[in-house]
């Protein structure tokens, strides 16, 4: 008799269990966006590469781009207000709609070879490096590091570096030369510390063609007066990733003396660029990210300021995500292949010269999502979009330094200063859409207002 309670128990207890773990709801489902058509830029085959080399005349120490949130009204005559419930954004921080945001590259450039050179962040405080470090190494060590690390983040690094004049290292797959810091092998490095005509080097080996590298910074400060701060000489995936919470700082006085080498970050292959931190990038001479091969930009907080391009790849530029802020001397991004703009925040300035462009796409631009706001001399305009889009000729030229405000559907999406001249506005934006409304407010003077139709919306203001 207490076997048969007891197996009756044990039945009623398991009816119970099953219903209790029949309760979940089911997710909707979505579908994609459809597709519409959008007209190419003609002009756009005449931005050569040649014309890169051309000597710039461009003050760096003029240069001032803010930009504020999509969180404030605007009126044609320039009056501001904050929308009800919500704050008003400070002056050098852009906000996305989707809520992620990152500071804009206004402030002074240093010097080339100086340290903390950006001055592009928003930040207080100044720069977050840890400093140089004591110690010697002579090469590769064969103990592994650990980091006390943050969530998503490897909890092991084949190697932690503390850059200084004489770096120093525990791990493996690194050597030194001076204050250059080598990696050989494939690995995940986490890098820490500030160092002056210093030098991240990625060198894998010519057969190495599927080795992988993460440069992992933690709060670094790297310049170099000739040469790039990071140099990716052999490595065909690496990937740099400012950790979580912290802020970096690379800064070059390289020349573009060839197409080689040139940038405060250059690469021979592919690079990508990803993480939940901040990476200030500052090229006195020449580009700030340049890869003879593709861009690809996954997450994090970019703040470039450069004499040459911003962002410039020999193949394809993508964009899946992050806040990018770019002020440079011609090109903002300039895609030698095809322009993918898919997510992410981004707003550029570009330079002074006539046939340079603030977006520029030498064969395909694709644009699926994301917001991309852009001042400069011209454009190349999306071969593909899924939203329509808007390209303002402002009919005249407006001088550096201007104030710049894109209202949408009566709402402030964007404020810029351009710290060069321009004549031309382009917005990319999922909010645009057939039957939105647009005008600008330049120097506190609105424009007419525009009414959106499909695909390209090519408005010549008075």
């Amino acid at each position: 008799m207490k076997y048969r309670r007891f197996m009756a128990a044990v039945a009623a207890m398991t009816v119970m269990a099953s219903m209790v773990s029949c309760g979940k709801e089911k997710k909707a489902s979505t579908t994609p966006a459809a597709e519409s058509s959008a007209v190419s830029d003609t002009d756009k085959r005449s931005n050569d590469t040649v014309s890169d080399d051309e000597e710039e005349t461009t003050d760096s120490d003029s240069k001032k781009t803010t930009t504020t949130a999509k969180d404030e009204k605007s009126d044609k005559n320039g009056t501001t207000t904050a929308k009800a419930g919500e704050k008003k954004s400070e002056g050098t921080t852009a906000t996305a709609k989707n809520g992620s945001s990152g500071s804009s590259s206004g402030g002074d450039n240093s010097s080339s070879g100086g340290s903390n050179s950006s001055g592009s962040s928003n930040t207080s405080g100044g720069n977050s490096s840890s400093g140089s470090s004591s110690g010697n190494s002579s090469g590769s060590s064969s103990s592994g590091g650990s980091s006390s690390g943050d969530t998503g983040e490897v909890k092991e690094y084949t190697a932690e570096i503390v850059l200084g004049s004489t770096p120093k290292v525990t791990g493996s797959n690194v050597t030194v030369n001076g204050s250059t810091v080598i990696v050989t092998a494939e690995g995940d490095y986490i890098f820490s510390g500030s160092v002056s005509e210093g030098q991240i080097i990625v060198r894998t080996g010519v057969a190495a063609t599927e080795d992988k590298v993460t440069l992992v910074l933690n709060g670094v400060d790297i310049s170099n007066s000739s040469q790039p701060a990071i140099f990716i000489e052999e490595c065909k995936r690496c990937t740099i990733k400012p950790k979580e919470g912290s802020v970096n700082y690379v800064s070059s006085g390289v020349e573009k003396k060839s197409a080689h080498e040139t940038g405060a970050i250059f690469s021979n292959d592919t690079i990508k660029l990803k993480g939940n931190g901040e990476l200030n990038i500052t090229a006195t001479a020449s580009h700030g990210i340049n890869s003879d091969d593709d861009v690809v930009i996954e997450s994090g907080t970019y703040n470039i300021d450069s004499r040459k391009s911003g962002i410039i790849a020999n193949a394809d530029v993508t964009i899946n995500d992050g806040n990018i802020h770019v002020k440079s001397g011609t090109n903002g991004i300039k895609s030698e292949g095809t322009l993918n703009v898919n997510g992410g925040y981004t707003v550029i300035s570009g330079g002074t010269k006539e046939e340079k462009s603030a977006v520029y796409a030498y064969s395909t631009f694709s644009y699926k999502n994301g917001y991309l706001y852009a001042a400069g001399n011209k454009v190349s305009t999306p071969t593909y979009s899924d939203h329509p889009y808007i390209v303002a000729d402002l009919g005249e030229v407006i001088g550096g330094g201007s104030t710049v405000e894109m209202v949408l559907d009566g709402t402030q999406v964007v404020t810029m200063e351009p710290q060069n001249e321009f004549r031309c506005l382009m917005l990319l934006s999922p909010d645009v859409h057939e039957g939105s409304n647009f005008y600008t407010v330049i120097n506190g003077n609105g424009s007419e207002e525009f009414n959106v139709s499909l695909g390209q919306n090519l408005f010549k203001l008075k």
